[in-house]
């Protein structure tokens, strides 16, 4: 049995203005294992990115404790909606990017960097501008960027939704392969059930804002290598439709 990289026990978050207060996560707990991928999906606005940003330590809980087994000091990476590659940067710059800040830039987190981007199929396009690759290439240059500072745990932020459909699916493949290689325990924030399925060993399905966990569904879809290949098995329909209904219907039981 493996450990737990990440748990959370009670947690509740609420923002307060000079005249009201909102509470986004309430009595939240949840538990991420070493090499387990996780997605989390929720309503619009139900609190899902507010949730990431308490993992990340982007933000202190209310009540409620958040327990990293790793010791590292930097050990979460952050993967957002958005690439934000910065334009005038090549994708060489854009990857160590995250060294620079950290002030962990050295020979041996370069050429870790470096082998990174040459194992997945961007050597030839380090001193490439942003501009001048795809779409889908972008994405893998931000995830590259992520994992070079080499996080134990890894959170993605809907990081396909600005994507076209057909893109999105062939990505998405591509990250997650990226991930399972690199066998890096993940947190992902997904609005699309689908995808969470396609790609997660456990779904927590949170309910309307305040966030809390409505459902937790076991996702036994192993023996497919790829998330396409997980949409195209017969186990996908009927786990679509448990989720599907789960995410759309009454809060009455929490």
């Amino acid at each position: 049995m493996k450990n737990d990289i990440l748990k959370m026990q009670g947690v509740t978050k609420v923002f307060y203005t000079k005249t009201a207060q909102t509470v986004a996560v309430e009595n939240l707990s949840l538990a991420v294992k070493e090499g387990e991928f996780v997605a989390i999906i929720g309503p619009s606005g139900c609190g899902k990115t507010t949730l990431l940003s308490l993992i990340a330590k982007l933000i202190e809980p209310t009540t409620g404790s958040i327990l990293l087994s790793s010791n590292k000091k930097h050990a979460v990476g952050y993967m957002l909606q958005q690439d934000h590659l910065f334009p005038w940067r090549t994708v060489e710059k854009n990857v160590l990017l995250g060294l620079e800040v950290t002030k962990n830039l050295n020979y041996e987190t370069k050429k870790y960097a470096s082998d990174l981007l040459e194992k997945y199929g961007l050597g030839d396009f380090k001193k490439h501008l942003p501009s001048q690759i795809s779409g889908g290439m972008r994405q893998r240059v931000a995830l590259i960027r992520t994992l070079a500072t080499n996080p134990d745990l890894l959170l993605l932020d809907e990081p396909f939704s600005a994507l076209d459909f057909q893109t999105r699916l062939e990505v998405c493949d591509d990250v997650y392969s990226i991930i399972r290689r690199e066998n890096k325990t993940t947190v992902l924030v997904t609005h699309d059930i689908s995808e969470a399925i396609s790609v997660a060993d456990k779904i927590y399905v949170l309910s309307k804002r305040p966030a809390k966990v409505k459902k937790v569904f076991q996702c036994n879809l192993q023996e497919y290598t790829t998330p396409l290949k997980r949409r195209e098995s017969e186990e996908f329909g009927k786990y679509f439709e448990e989720i599907y209904k789960c995410l759309n219907g009454a809060d009455d039981e929490l």
